[in-house]
C-alpha cells in the first residue's frame, strides 16, 4: 500500500512539473519566459533593451546571449493571438504567409514595453519570414516612441540576408533614429559571434553602464 501511495505522489509531482514547462502558444520561451515582461538587469545605469520575437526559439537564444553579454534588459514580443506550428508552416494557406503577403498586417502584441523612455538603444531580433521581418515587428516599431534612439536589428535565417527586411523597417521609424550595424545569425551562432557583433558597435557591458 505504501509503495502504491509513493508511486501516486511521484506521478502527481511529475504532472505538476510538466504543467510549468512548455511553449507559450507556439512561441518557444527558452528560459521559461511565458510573457513579455521585461527581464531587468536591475541596474538603472543600463539603457539598452533587447527586444525579440521568436517563433521556434532560435532568435530567442541569440537575444538571451546578447542581453547576457551586455547585462541589458530583455523584452519578449508576445503576440496577442499566439502562433502555432500550422501558422508558421510553409503551407500556402498558413497564417504567416497571409500576414507577410499583406504589408498592412499588424498582429497585436500582448502588452507594452514598460518605461520605454529609459532606453536609448534597442536591439530588435526576429526570424526571417519569406524575406522579411514578421509583421509583428512592424507593430512593435510603430507602437513605440523611437525618436532619437539608436536601433540595431538582428535576425536568424538559414540563408536569407537581413538587408531586404531592414530596407522596409527603415521606412517605419522616425528619420532621427540612428541605425547601428545589423546582423544575420545562423541558428547555431556562437557566443563569440554575438559578442563580436556587439563589440563592433562599441556595445559592451562597461559602455552600456556609462
Amino acid at each position: 500500500m505504501k509503495k502504491i501511495l509513493c508511486i501516486f505522489i511521484v506521478l502527481i509531482v511529475l504532472l505538476a512539473s510538466a504543467g510549468c514547462v512548455g511553449v507559450n502558444g507556439g512561441q518557444n520561451t527558452g528560459t521559461g519566459v511565458d510573457n513579455n515582461t521585461v527581464q531587468s538587469s536591475n541596474d538603472d545605469k543600463h539603457h539598452v533593451l533587447v527586444a525579440v520575437f521568436s517563433a521556434t526559439g532560435n532568435t530567442k537564444r541569440i537575444a538571451d546571449s546578447a542581453a547576457g553579454i551586455l547585462n541589458a534588459d530583455l523584452y519578449v514580443i508576445v503576440p496577442e493571438v499566439p502562433y502555432n506550428e500550422e501558422d508558421i508552416s510553409y503551407s500556402t494557406e498558413s497564417r504567416a504567409i497571409r500576414e507577410q503577403s499583406d504589408p498592412t498586417a499588424r498582429p497585436a502584441i500582448n502588452g507594452l514595453v514598460p518605461n520605454p523612455d529609459k532606453y536609448d538603444t534597442i536591439l530588435i531580433g526576429y526570424p526571417i519570414w519569406y524575406g522579411q521581418a514578421p509583421r509583428i515587428i512592424c507593430t512593435f516599431l510603430e507602437n513605440n516612441d523611437l525618436n532619437g534612439k539608436s536601433l540595431a536589428a538582428f535576425c536568424t535565417s538559414d540563408s536569407s540576408g537581413i538587408e531586404e527586411s531592414l530596407e522596409y523597417l527603415h521606412t517605419l521609424v522616425p528619420k532621427n533614429v540612428k541605425w547601428l550595424d545589423s546582423r544575420r545569425f545562423p541558428a547555431e551562432a556562437s557566443g563569440d559571434d554575438i559578442r563580436g557583433w556587439l563589440d563592433g558597435m562599441g556595445l559592451t557591458a562597461a559602455t552600456v553602464a556609462e
